[in-house]
């Protein structure tokens, strides 16, 4: 089995949330960045450790938080060494909003995973684009590259779509599949 590490940030909750089942999905461990945007001692070397990196953060003004953008500048220092190569690489975002402007925070982690020279993981799931379409179906909010999720600004952790929250359980999970699959 492959040790998948989960780092995220989140501002109120909900990422976390997301996270959870993400990590749940994967049969992951999660790591927090803290409020001041630094992993708790160890976490580089968890991070160092891991078969596959799963990025989240919330989408703050079309972009990552500056939490999650500050890790992501830390990172340079793994770059610096190549730290990360050949590692498997997923990512998430949650926003208030629909759309929100989340897929301009997938690309940004998508591309922090290539700097890395790291091998990203689709969401690999047909989007529930039909009229009959609900909430509660798989990738509801039609994402690709990763998993979209939507938590209105006056919901509580508890109402986050649950469609959303399987699509990130489901995508963690192919996260998994996929890096065990490059382990053999």
């Amino acid at each position: 089995m492959s040790k998948i590490i989960v780092v995220y940030h989140s501002g109120y909750g909900h990422t976390q949330r997301v996270a959870e089942y993400v990590g749940a999905g994967a049969g992951g461990e999660l790591l927090a960045i803290d409020a001041d945007g630094n992993l708790p001692e160890g976490g580089w070397d968890k991070l160092a450790a891991a078969d596959a990196i799963v990025f989240g953060t919330p989408t703050y003004m079309g972009s990552p938080s500056w939490q999650f953008k500050k890790f992501a500048d830390a990172s340079s220092k793994v770059w610096f060494t190549r730290g990360w190569q050949d590692k498997v690489f997923g990512g998430f975002t949650n926003s208030a909003s629909f759309n929100g402007d989340k897929q301009v925070s997938l690309i940004a982690l998508q591309t922090l995973a290539s700097q890395h020279g790291g091998i990203w993981v689709s969401l690999g799931l047909a989007p529930a684009n039909t009229k009959a379409a609900q909430r509660t179906d798989l990738n509801n909010l039609g994402g690709s590259v990763g998993a979209l999720v939507q938590s209105p600004s006056d919901a509580s952790v508890d109402e986050i779509p649950q469609g959303d929250l399987d699509t990130a359980k489901a995508y963690g999970k192919r996260i998994a599949e996929v890096a065990a699959r490059l382990a053999k």
